[in-house]
């Protein structure tokens, strides 16, 4: 015990063992649905399911290891909400790739996540992009999360008439949604622990109760022949599209762990974590396209694990352990049916849209490309394209209104490689 005081340094950050695993657990209850809500969302990408569940276990449970002994932070390190979408709509059923070379891309922009975070890139990236861009990325995503989610639990569906219309409430899915997701706005504005759990619970039960078939309980069994580790493919390395996928990744990685690592840092009154924790977060990444998943960001759940006390790796630890012992649940996760994730989706991209109150919406050079680049994801559904939009009309906003030194040479670079981008990929030439 006194080792593991020592290591983490209990005493010097005024924290106790026995407070370190309580926040832990903590912790572990608030995040724990990720382990579902990743992998029925990775699933639309043609990933075996029953993989993704282990894939994302295992990517959690390293994940909070590497935070715990590289950053020595109470930060949970979880396949990121919004990206995990990026993976599946944007490089898998809008750009073409196929799950395996979609994991590539995912290690790629790990390794471009890790040059950064280990030199001094990092700050003058975070210095280069404005703060309208990053937030409408967080808005955009927002966005499309809502969107899915509202697909997902039958809500919306595309409308003879109109893109999307209103779905039939009739239906058994659409109704359990709507059950769901009252009982999940209850929870989640009550702040009950574990409230994203109970709402799985609660919408699984409520798929027997009214006999809906989960989509993937006829993989009741699941088991360990079904790994996707080191499954990656870099077949289409040298096509353009590949590195566009790589760049529009590793934007969103490096912009919202820069964010949110700051974030927790201050949170717990320790800005000397930040260095090492996003160094710890950018190998997490990195190892993610390996292991089989999308990549790892530090969650806001940390902040749940921090307010029960974490203050040191030790919490990171707890949590990793605690995935591991979830790999007992793993025969029973294929029962969980979409209406019981879709509200989750709902309440997550609200969370991320209320960022837009930070938009500075007065000058015009700022708010369009921002409104754009948050439209365009959810509408093109494409991140990625969304991204590039945004990007593109930033510096040509600054140029037309003679404020062209207020952009950055690296903002130009990177408003260039992304025009280029659209005039191979979109123009016929």
């Amino acid at each position: 015990m006194k080792v593991i005081g020592d290591f983490f340094g209990l005493t010097t950050h005024q924290t106790s063992f026995k407070q370190e695993v309580m926040a832990g657990v903590v912790g572990f209850f608030t995040i724990v649905y990720i382990i579902a809500v990743n992998a029925l969302i990775l699933s639309q990408s043609g990933m075996p399911f029953e993989g993704a569940v282990i894939a994302t276990i295992m990517t959690c449970a390293l994940g909070c290891f590497l935070m715990a002994f590289i950053g020595n932070a109470p930060i949970i390190l979880v396949p990121g909400m919004g990206i995990n979408a990026m993976f599946t709509y944007t490089l898998v059923q809008a750009m073409g790739f196929t799950w395996q070379e979609a994991l590539g891309i995912v290690a790629m922009s790990g390794v471009l996540f890790i040059i950064v975070a280990f030199t001094r890139l990092s700050g003058i990236l975070n210095a280069a992009i404005p703060q309208s861009l990053k937030d409408a990325i967080t808005v955009g995503l927002g966005f499309f999360l809502l969107l899915i989610g509202l697909e997902k639990g039958g809500l919306v569906v595309q409308g003879e008439n109109s893109l999307i219309a209103i779905g039939d409430f009739a239906e058994p899915a659409a109704l359990a949604t709507i059950l769901t997701l009252l009982v999940a706005f209850i929870l989640f504005v009550k702040n009950v622990p574990g409230h994203f759990l109970w709402t799985i619970l609660f919408g699984t039960a409520l798929s027997f109760l009214l006999g809906i078939q989960p989509s993937n309980a006829s993989e009741s069994v699941l088991s360990w022949d079904s790994l996707i580790w080191f499954e990656l493919s870099f077949e289409r390395w040298l096509e353009i599209p590949f590195w566009v996928g790589i760049f529009s990744l590793t934007m969103v990685l490096v912009f919202e762990n820069i964010g949110l690592i700051h974030g927790h840092a201050s949170f717990i009154k320790r800005p000397e974590t930040y260095s090492p924790a996003l160094k710890a977060n950018a190998l997490s990444a990195f190892s993610s396209g390996f292991l089989g998943t999308s990549p790892t960001v530090s969650t806001v759940e940390s902040t749940a694990a921090m307010a029960a006390g974490g203050r040191t790796g030790l919490t990171s630890l707890t949590i990793g352990l605690l995935f591991l012992a979830s790999t007992l649940f793993i025969p029973y996760m294929g029962y969980i049916p979409d209406h019981a994730v879709a509200p989750i989706l709902m309440i997550i991209g609200i969370l991320m849209i209320q960022h837009m109150r930070h938009m500075n919406m007065e000058d015009f050079t700022e708010s369009i490309p921002a409104i754009m680049l948050i439209v365009m994801i959810p509408f093109t559904f494409s991140i990625a394209d969304g991204i590039a939009i945004g990007f593109i009309l930033y510096p040509f906003m600054k140029f037309i209104m003679g404020r062209a030194k207020e952009v950055s040479i690296p903002l130009y670079i990177i408003a260039s490689l992304f025009l280029l981008y659209f005039v191979l990929h979109y123009l016929p030439l």
